[in-house]
């Protein structure tokens, strides 16, 4: 394996994560709402249910799970409108929030909630990389604190999800694979990948680009291996958190 040996903020190792601050309980009045911060990204995940459901699931025993995603006008270096202003949702605004629904269903009993409908809600407060992997991470925290929440009112007889999930960025800078990207390292990234992965390390989804070149079957083997290792590194700071409670 090439290690790149550009200097990274905070003197990081090529394989080592960002510096990882999780804040539950947010907001003061949802159980399930999280603030994560992963390096200078932050990002606020929410989870919220409503009794009811899509009517392509009305009279079944199933529930459903959906996300939004959204980034505030100055969480980015230049100010973005918002895409409420504009009157339409971004491509990528639209491809995040699906990324994210997918990744939490994936580890979901959607039978084990009711007819009922979870609302995962990322609202990107500082944005410098990572914003999608870093909404998973966070949302799956989020949505453990609802489901705890609901279990102590005796509205589930159990916490109906199957496995962890967390998701990490792994790229090919300078020549060299690096964990975790901020967006200095990323913006000038050769090749750009992000693994959604459970705690047991089973993939959910592999999103990979080559930017300026292509890139061979051993680096993505390198990249995955080092992206397991985020994942595992993730899923160790999940379960301290939660406590092992599910």
């Amino acid at each position: 394996m090439i290690i790149s040996m550009i200097e990274r903020k905070g003197n990081r190792s090529w394989d080592q994560l960002r510096k990882v601050k999780i804040e539950q309980n947010y907001l003061r009045h949802h159980p399930g709402s999280v603030l994560i911060e992963m390096g200078e990204t932050i990002v606020l995940c929410c989870a919220s249910i409503e009794e009811k459901v899509p009517s392509f699931l009305k009279n079944t025993p199933q529930g459903w799970l959906t996300a939004e995603y959204s980034m505030l006008p100055m969480s980015s270096r230049i100010r973005t409108p918002r895409e409420a202003a504009r009157g339409k949702i971004g491509g990528r605004t639209h491809e995040i929030q699906r990324l994210i629904g997918r990744s939490l269903r994936a580890v979901v009993d959607l039978k084990g909630f009711g007819e009922r409908t979870i609302y995962i809600d990322c609202d990107v407060i500082q944005a410098d990389g990572g914003t999608r992997t870093a909404s998973i991470t966070g949302s799956f925290l989020a949505l453990a604190y609802l489901f705890t929440d609901m279990k102590n009112r005796d509205l589930i007889p159990k916490i109906p999800i199957n496995d962890y999930v967390s998701a990490v960025s792994v790229g090919i800078v300078n020549n060299g694979i690096l964990l975790d990207l901020d967006y200095a390292e990323d913006s000038r990234a050769a090749v750009d990948m992000n693994f959604v992965m459970t705690g047991q390390g089973k993939f959910i989804e592999v999103q990979g680009t080559a930017e300026t070149g292509a890139f061979d079957r051993t680096q993505l083997s390198e990249m995955t291996d080092l992206a397991s290792r985020g994942i595992q590194d993730l899923n160790l700071i999940q379960r301290g958190i939660l406590r092992n409670a599910i």
